[in-house]
Protein backbone atom coordinates (compact mmCIF):
# COMPACT_ATOMS: atom_id res chain seq x y z
CA UNK A 1 0.00 0.00 0.00
CA UNK A 2 1.82 2.98 -1.32
CA UNK A 3 1.70 6.29 1.14
CA UNK A 4 2.02 9.85 -0.22
CA UNK A 5 2.49 12.90 1.77
CA UNK A 6 3.15 15.94 0.02
CA UNK A 7 3.53 19.23 1.62
CA UNK A 8 4.59 23.00 -0.21
CA UNK A 9 6.00 26.36 1.15
CA UNK A 10 6.97 29.84 0.01
CA UNK A 11 10.32 30.59 0.79
CA UNK A 12 11.76 34.76 0.09
CA UNK A 13 15.46 32.76 -1.20
CA UNK A 14 16.51 32.16 -4.55
CA UNK A 15 15.71 28.35 -6.36
CA UNK A 16 19.60 28.52 -6.21
CA UNK A 17 19.36 28.69 -2.23
CA UNK A 18 16.91 26.56 -1.71
CA UNK A 19 18.39 24.05 -3.89
CA UNK A 20 21.58 24.43 -1.79
CA UNK A 21 19.68 23.82 1.19
CA UNK A 22 18.43 20.77 0.03
CA UNK A 23 21.01 18.97 -1.16
CA UNK A 24 24.44 20.77 0.84
CA UNK A 25 24.67 18.33 3.99
CA UNK A 26 26.06 21.12 6.27
CA UNK A 27 22.84 23.23 5.61
CA UNK A 28 20.79 20.25 5.62
CA UNK A 29 22.12 19.69 9.37
CA UNK A 30 20.69 22.78 10.08
CA UNK A 31 16.87 22.13 9.21
CA UNK A 32 16.63 18.17 9.73
CA UNK A 33 14.86 17.05 12.67
CA UNK A 34 17.06 16.97 15.57
CA UNK A 35 15.95 13.23 16.15
CA UNK A 36 17.53 12.22 12.65
CA UNK A 37 21.07 12.13 11.56
CA UNK A 38 22.20 12.34 7.86
CA UNK A 39 25.55 10.34 6.87
CA UNK A 40 27.33 9.98 3.57
CA UNK A 41 27.93 6.54 2.40
CA UNK A 42 31.46 7.46 0.73
CA UNK A 43 31.85 11.30 0.07
CA UNK A 44 28.18 13.19 0.12
CA UNK A 45 26.65 14.17 -2.78
CA UNK A 46 24.10 15.02 -4.59
CA UNK A 47 24.77 13.90 -8.51
CA UNK A 48 22.87 10.90 -9.12
CA UNK A 49 24.21 7.75 -7.71
CA UNK A 50 25.37 9.64 -4.07
CA UNK A 51 24.49 7.21 -1.32
CA UNK A 52 23.55 8.06 2.27
CA UNK A 53 22.22 7.15 4.98
CA UNK A 54 19.40 8.73 7.37
CA UNK A 55 19.40 7.22 11.07
CA UNK A 56 16.38 8.04 13.19
CA UNK A 57 18.17 8.78 16.99
CA UNK A 58 15.99 6.35 18.62
CA UNK A 59 18.30 4.38 21.30
CA UNK A 60 18.97 0.73 20.98
CA UNK A 61 17.06 0.68 17.67
CA UNK A 62 18.44 3.78 15.17
CA UNK A 63 16.36 2.74 12.48
CA UNK A 64 18.06 3.38 9.05
CA UNK A 65 16.95 4.21 5.71
CA UNK A 66 19.98 4.25 2.75
CA UNK A 67 19.36 6.42 0.31
CA UNK A 68 20.57 7.23 -3.51
CA UNK A 69 20.19 9.88 -6.01
CA UNK A 70 18.46 8.50 -8.57
CA UNK A 71 17.69 12.16 -10.51
CA UNK A 72 18.53 15.26 -10.84
CA UNK A 73 18.37 18.52 -12.43
CA UNK A 74 18.74 22.20 -11.30
CA UNK A 75 16.12 22.89 -8.59
CA UNK A 76 15.39 18.72 -8.63
CA UNK A 77 16.57 15.82 -6.30
CA UNK A 78 14.97 12.42 -6.12
CA UNK A 79 16.61 10.41 -3.70
CA UNK A 80 15.49 6.88 -3.35
CA UNK A 81 15.43 5.05 0.06
CA UNK A 82 15.54 1.08 1.24
CA UNK A 83 15.25 -0.08 4.75
CA UNK A 84 11.76 -0.53 6.85
CA UNK A 85 10.44 1.84 4.07
CA UNK A 86 11.15 1.51 0.55
CA UNK A 87 9.83 4.67 -1.53
CA UNK A 88 11.29 8.12 -2.79
CA UNK A 89 11.58 11.68 -1.48
CA UNK A 90 11.07 14.75 -4.21
CA UNK A 91 11.91 18.10 -3.55
CA UNK A 92 11.31 20.62 -6.16
CA UNK A 93 11.95 23.89 -6.58
CA UNK A 94 10.21 26.14 -8.59
CA UNK A 95 11.19 29.90 -9.14
CA UNK A 96 8.33 32.85 -8.19
CA UNK A 97 8.39 35.97 -8.40
CA UNK A 98 8.92 36.46 -5.00
CA UNK A 99 11.34 33.56 -4.38
CA UNK A 100 10.72 29.92 -4.70
CA UNK A 101 7.89 27.66 -3.96
CA UNK A 102 9.46 24.56 -2.49
CA UNK A 103 7.85 20.95 -2.99
CA UNK A 104 8.47 17.70 -1.12
CA UNK A 105 6.67 14.28 -1.71
CA UNK A 106 7.63 11.60 0.24
CA UNK A 107 5.95 8.36 -1.50
CA UNK A 108 6.74 5.05 0.35
CA UNK A 109 5.88 2.06 0.82
CA UNK A 110 6.18 -0.46 4.07
CA UNK A 111 6.13 -4.10 3.06
CA UNK A 112 6.10 -5.51 6.86
CA UNK A 113 3.00 -5.67 8.18
CA UNK A 114 3.79 -5.13 11.83
CA UNK A 115 5.64 -2.32 10.93
CA UNK A 116 3.02 -1.00 8.64
CA UNK A 117 0.51 -1.03 11.63
CA UNK A 118 2.77 0.59 14.06
CA UNK A 119 3.51 3.33 11.49
CA UNK A 120 -0.11 4.72 10.11
CA UNK A 121 -1.15 4.65 13.93
CA UNK A 122 1.66 5.98 15.68
CA UNK A 123 4.02 7.14 13.62
CA UNK A 124 2.22 8.74 10.36
CA UNK A 125 0.51 12.19 12.37
CA UNK A 126 3.70 12.44 13.79
CA UNK A 127 5.52 12.08 10.25
CA UNK A 128 3.33 14.51 8.48
CA UNK A 129 3.51 16.74 11.10
CA UNK A 130 7.29 16.72 11.15
CA UNK A 131 7.90 17.20 7.50
CA UNK A 132 6.36 20.80 7.73
CA UNK A 133 8.07 22.03 10.47
CA UNK A 134 11.33 20.62 8.80
CA UNK A 135 9.90 23.00 5.67
CA UNK A 136 9.24 25.47 7.98
CA UNK A 137 13.29 25.50 9.44
CA UNK A 138 14.21 25.52 5.76
CA UNK A 139 12.47 28.08 4.97
CA UNK A 140 14.46 29.77 7.74
CA UNK A 141 17.27 28.86 7.09
CA UNK A 142 17.41 29.44 2.84
CA UNK A 143 16.23 32.92 4.45
CA UNK A 144 18.83 33.54 6.30
CA UNK A 145 21.23 32.26 4.29
CA UNK A 146 19.50 34.88 1.05
CA UNK A 147 19.51 37.80 3.89
CA UNK A 148 23.58 37.10 4.61
CA UNK A 149 23.79 36.50 0.90
CA UNK A 150 22.40 40.24 -0.32
CA UNK A 151 24.08 42.08 2.22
Amino acid sequence: MKQIFENSIEIKASATIVDRCVTELEIMKRWLNPLLRCEPLGEWGSQVGSRGRFIINIPLLEPTLKTKVIKREPGLIVWEFTGFFKGYDFWECQPTLTGTLLLNRFEFEISNPLIRWGFLNFAASLTQNDMKSQLKRLKRVAEEIYYQDSK
